[in-house]
């Protein structure tokens, strides 16, 4: 009755601490030979924080992240457009994480490792394939080997082999035209402790955050995007978290950028390696489960990195999964079952936020009215209409503020299968 789950992610390992939670065998198979902390900065929201604080991890994301307390956006002149508290202070039960991927990842590494011992990971072990059995399905593997168990999640990412298997002609992600320089600096703090703020607009935007408390000298760590928009017919290559570039390929955008409160390409020149890749995502499937197979996190649902949504969007996949394996057994019945819950709302999210619907798009709503240039918000927009697109996102995004803090646990303690 194994699961057997592609990919030692965020989503693949998060799965993994679920299983083992509620007394699930299951075993993870992943395709790098050592898993290394890779990536930059992320945002981890309430309703994903919650799940990681059932899965008993509250101290482990204050040792390696910060309590995300605000979020701003900015015009291209520094003007504040509109700024809200986020997490607790926003009213939330459980806090909004600001952290490094590949720390998380880590995090969620060891501790499966911990819990579940050194076997419940292989690692050099690539998915390439899968099928159904007579008693459950099989997992095929880049070395031959096929691995039978009684159902197989894929957690593969968004270059899925697992969903190409299921997809065939859907080819390559789609590029929306944007590139992102991302990178990490040692900078003082902005706009307050735990301060997230989002500047510009479609074309050309910066993106910045704490990932670390601050040292004795007053200096964070902080996580920062540059964003430009460009042709999205022309060719550019395959998105890459190790792909390091030189910032005067892009910093020359960003040079007017030095207000009262933040100095843009201060930080920008400040960053040891900066990683370049372009925005992609791929369109909503119509189906996620093939009898006692299913695709979860990025292999479901990749979506542009706006809202904060994609490594949140994954754990909220394996704490579903989870308990809907206690409702229906390790079973199509479970899978079914999770993907009823969670494909309407992954899609929901991605076209939101390829449409310019996501929590940014105020952003280029006052580019097209001023130009980013004005005394007062309220003559450009009111501040009703802000807060109003604010919540809007929030609920269609399953975070709202008493939606969430009403529901109940995804997995009550002490639920078990065995």
């Amino acid at each position: 009755m194994t699961v057997l789950i592609a990919g030692g992610g965020i989503a693949g390992l998060s799965l993994g601490l679920t299983l083992h939670q509620i007394g699930v065998p299951f075993q993870i198979f992943e395709a790098t030979r050592e898993l290394k902390p890779m990536g930059v900065g992320i945002n981890l929201q309430p309703n994903a924080v919650r799940e990681l604080f059932d899965l008993g991890l509250e101290a482990e994301l204050d040792a390696i992240g910060v309590r995300t307390r605000s979020l701003g956006f900015f015009s291209k002149h520094g003007k504040t457009i509109w700024e809200e508290p986020r997490g607790m202070g926003a009213g939330y039960a459980w806090p909004q994480f600001s952290v490094h991927r590949g720390a998380l990842q880590m995090l969620l590494y060891r501790t499966l490792l911990a819990r579940a011992g050194a076997q419940a990971v292989q690692t050099g072990a690539r998915a390439v394939g899968w099928s159904e059995s007579a008693s459950g399905a099989v997992l095929h593997l880049g070395d031959g080997r096929q691995v039978e168990g009684a159902v197989v999640i894929a957690a593969d990412g968004i270059h899925s082999a697992l969903r190409a298997a299921e997809y065939p002609e859907e080819g390559a992600p789609i590029w929306d035209g944007r590139i992102l320089w991302r990178a990490t600096t040692r900078g003082p703090l902005f706009r307050g402790e735990g301060a997230m703020v989002m500047i510009g607009h479609d074309n050309l935007r910066f993106v910045s955050y704490p990932i670390s408390a601050p040292d004795d000298d007053g200096l964070a760590v902080l996580n920062w995007i540059a964003e430009k928009r460009f042709d999205p017919n022309q060719d550019f290559q395959r998105e890459d978290w190790n792909r390091a570039v030189d910032v005067d390929q892009f910093i020359g955008d960003f040079e007017a950028w030095r207000f009262d409160w933040i100095d843009v390409p201060a930080l920008i020149r400040g960053a040891e390696v900066v990683y370049e890749y372009p925005m992609v995502d791929r369109d909503p499937l119509p189906r996620w489960t093939f009898g006692c197979r299913t695709l979860m996190g990025d292999a479901a649902h990749p979506t542009y990195p706006i809202g904060s949504n994609g490594a949140s969007q994954a754990i909220l996949d394996a704490r579903v999964i989870g308990a809907q394996m206690l409702a229906h057994g390790i079973s199509p019945a479970a899978l079914l079952a999770y993907e009823a819950e969670m494909r309407p709302a992954a899609t929901r999210i991605g076209l939101a936020n390829r449409s310019g619907k996501g929590p940014d798009a105020v952003l280029q709503q006052v580019e097209d009215l001023c130009g980013g240039a004005f005394d007062h918000i309220d003559t450009v927009i009111p501040q009703a209409e802000l807060a109003a697109h604010a919540a809007k996102y929030k609920a269609i995004s399953g975070f709202s503020i008493e939606e969430l803090n009403a529901r109940p646990a995804t997995i009550a303690p002490g639920l078990s299968l065995a």
